[in-house]
């Protein structure tokens, strides 16, 4: 297999580093911008006394900077055509594409392109629109993914429970029919956490339990709730180890919407939820494998000038040794999440999981560890310099750590590669396969 850069990738990546340098870059030095990406950051974006959310003039920036990249034509990618991007057949914007591009934004450090903290990209990713292009009618289409391209809809997602994160089948949201003048709909009463984004959403998709027994994946099922929906309430904003917050913990009591707003097919939410996941996962470990690749040059550069006692620190095998493991990962992790990609690339969306679905987690686990464990060292590198927030390790370390929890935990997702190793929940193991294929 061919490992290398199509020609055509490595020339738009060419193009996007202009555009940074062109426009995003002078955006990101006038007025004082730079307090969202120096030392100031963490107060510069935060407002303190509104619950920790993010300050309007720190998501003002990130809206402009994305019309920018918008009107530039980068911005909508990874979207097909009928929406203004330009996924097709020949590769643009599927998942190789955007692998490669997420790494190569990350591995340029922090800064108005690429702020991952809130998944913010000049290459944009949109989970949602992935939900409601595959499982949507033609008026949620219509409505949800047309608003989202003009600014106008935003949409969170609540699947994660007070009592219930990684084994969505036990949620304790319900949803039962009632028909309410003459119309049939369904009553939902529950509480959703970390629903993230809820401060300016304009749609929530609220995963209930309609069927079924707990534990059952069939009888759950996603519903499009308008965000001023009586009984709809963010009741607090949780602050977390990387602020601001817009991570809400949400009441649902007594919500009621008509059976038009459910999302795909009813009692099979979970199919829903899981559009994206694949695809988000092997993005999101391509940016930590960029950070990682980040913290390893820096910390090297850094070795190479600090001459403590007038020896470069680089000299020393103790500095050495750790970044040359860390660099040893990060050019085998970037091999396996390429591959993974193109393989991707090569079937119907719906195979993914039954095929290669491990192979996803192996890459994103890997990833976000390896990412916590490069800026670790690269503070340790660094020393003083790297425990100071005028560094940008810190922040790398605080934000990907969210990682190792919030993209399917690594347990929950080393679980999964497990099930295709040793062959538990009913599919055939590795060693089944190999036995079988050594008698053909």
């Amino acid at each position: 297999m061919n490992f290398s850069v199509p020609p055509d990738l490595q020339q738009y990546l060419k193009d996007l580093d202009k555009f940074i340098e062109d426009k995003i870059i002078p955006l990101q030095n006038r007025d004082d911008n730079n307090r969202f990406f120096d030392h100031r950051r963490e107060h510069a974006r935060t407002d303190w006394d509104n619950g920790g959310l993010p300050r309007p003039e720190w998501e003002a920036l990130l809206v402009e900077s994305r019309k920018l990249a918008d009107e530039a034509g980068f911005f909508r990618l990874n979207l097909p055509k009928q929406y203004g991007g330009q996924n097709s057949e020949d590769g643009r914007g599927a998942n190789l594409w955007m692998a490669v591009i997420r790494e190569h934004l990350a591995a340029k450090g922090l800064g108005l392109f690429n702020d991952l903290q809130n998944e913010h990209s000049m290459v944009g990713n949109f989970p949602d629109v992935v939900m409601v292009m595959n499982y949507g009618n033609e008026q949620q289409k219509e409505e949800l993914i047309g608003g989202r391209l003009k600014g106008k809809v935003r949409i969170t997602f609540g699947l994660t429970e007070p009592g219930h994160g990684s084994d969505a089948t036990h949620m304790a949201t319900k949803g039962v029919p009632e028909k309410r003048n003459g119309v049939d709909g369904w009553l939902l009463n529950g509480a959703k956490r970390w629903q993230t984004g809820m401060h300016h959403a304009s749609h929530c998709f609220i995963f209930a339990r309609t069927a079924g027994k707990d534990g059952q994946a069939v009888g759950i099922s996603c519903f499009v709730v308008p965000r001023e929906t009586e009984g709809l309430v963010a009741e607090s904003y949780e602050w977390t180890l990387n602020m601001p917050t817009d991570h809400a913990t949400v009441s649902i009591k007594n919500v009621w919407v008509p059976s038009s707003a459910v999302l795909g097919p009813i009692h099979n939410g979970l199919g829903v939820a899981q559009a994206f996941v694949h695809e988000n996962r092997i993005r999101q470990a391509a940016s930590s494998l960029g950070a990682a690749v980040y913290c390893v040059k820096q910390s090297v550069e850094y070795a190479n000038q600090r001459a403590p006692f007038g020896t470069p620190l680089s000299h020393n095998q103790g500095i050495q040794f750790p970044l040359v493991e860390l660099a040893t990962q990060c050019e085998m992790l970037r091999l396996l999440i390429r591959k993974t990609a193109v393989e991707m690339d090569s079937m119907p969306h719906v195979e993914v999981e039954k095929r290669i679905g491990d192979k996803v987690s192996m890459c994103n686990y890997w990833a976000n560890r390896l990412c916590t464990e490069a800026a670790d060292r690269a503070i340790q590198v660094h020393g003083g310099n790297g425990y100071s927030r005028h560094w940008p390790f810190e922040h790398i370390w605080r934000h990907h750590r969210r990682y190792r929890i919030t993209e399917g935990s690594e347990e929950i997702q080393m679980r999964k590669v497990a099930a295709y190793l040793f062959g538990f929940g009913g599919r055939k193991s590795l060693t089944d396969a190999t036995v079988k294929e050594s008698k053909i």
